[in-house]
């Protein structure tokens, strides 16, 4: 992935973005709690997709932003489709493209049609953005072949901090329409919860094959913790992330702020 250079003439969302890749993939933190679980997001999403699907095989990665992840999902030989609903990012991602087989599919992931079937699905922090998680689903399970995945991650629901509500407690989700897929935390609507993700997923037709919650409040910079990321060797963070890993499953749904998960399609 190339890294480009800020100028002046660029367009507002590519300025926007700019300090993000800054964090996420040229290594100049300035909020570790961000960089440590980007960093965290990035590996499981990876390794989820390495697991099952082969190089070679096609993937979509819905609402894709500045294009990291699909960059490096080309770089390791999938034929990706980048999406987004900002069609101005495209030319953004182009500008750091290196190498991989990339094409890009802008607009709305709910009115998108394909004249071929992907083998994967990737949606990294994006079903906490929309009115509609269980259409999400359902939509994105008439992308992917019979047999083919999804791959996304979210911020854990049942996280201590989480004060947002469940889906399956509101009664018109179209209340939220007006102010689904904006970016950031500003912009969640519900925190989905294990068996929540995992109960909407199967009535899409999805069976739930993974699912791993991740990212301690030390390695988020939660609870004030980010003035401890400033001087803790990385080597002691991702030493208490490991040993966190093992603590009993109710209490890591507890603790962990974020969480992954692969379905295969029925």
């Amino acid at each position: 992935m190339k890294k480009v250079t800020p100028e002046e003439t660029w367009p507002e969302s590519w300025k926007y973005s700019y300090p993000y890749d800054l964090e996420e993939v040229y290594g100049q933190v300035s909020c570790h709690g961000y960089a440590y679980a980007y960093e965290n997001r990035r590996c499981k999403t990876l390794a989820l997709v390495e697991e099952v699907v082969p190089p070679g095989s096609r993937i979509l990665d819905v609402a894709a932003a500045q294009g990291n992840f699909s960059l490096a999902l080309a770089e390791r030989g999938y034929r990706v489709t980048w999406n987004d609903l900002r069609a101005d990012l495209v030319d953004y991602v182009k500008l750091k493209h290196e190498h991989g087989d990339i094409t890009f599919a802008p607009g709305n992931v709910f009115e998108l049609e394909f004249d071929h079937a992907f083998d994967c699905v990737v949606a990294t922090e994006v079903i906490e953005h929309v009115a509609h998680p269980d259409e999400f689903l359902k939509k994105l399970s008439q992308m992917v072949r019979p047999g083919g995945y999804l791959v996304l991650t979210t911020p854990n629901g049942a996280y201590f901090r989480n004060d947002l509500p469940r889906f399956s407690e509101c009664d018109d989700p179209s209340v939220f329409e007006s102010v689904q897929f904006k970016p950031n935390a500003d912009g969640h609507i519900f925190l989905l919860w294990p068996d929540e993700l995992e109960r909407l997923a199967e009535q899409a037709g999805w069976m739930l094959e993974r699912h791993a919650v991740f990212t301690t409040p030390l390695t988020n910079g939660h609870v004030k913790l980010g003035i401890a990321l400033r001087v803790l060797p990385r080597r002691v963070v991702f030493a208490v992330e490991g040993l966190a890993s093992h603590l009993p499953l109710w209490l890591k749904h507890k603790l962990m702020v974020h969480a992954a998960a692969r379905f295969r399609r029925d």
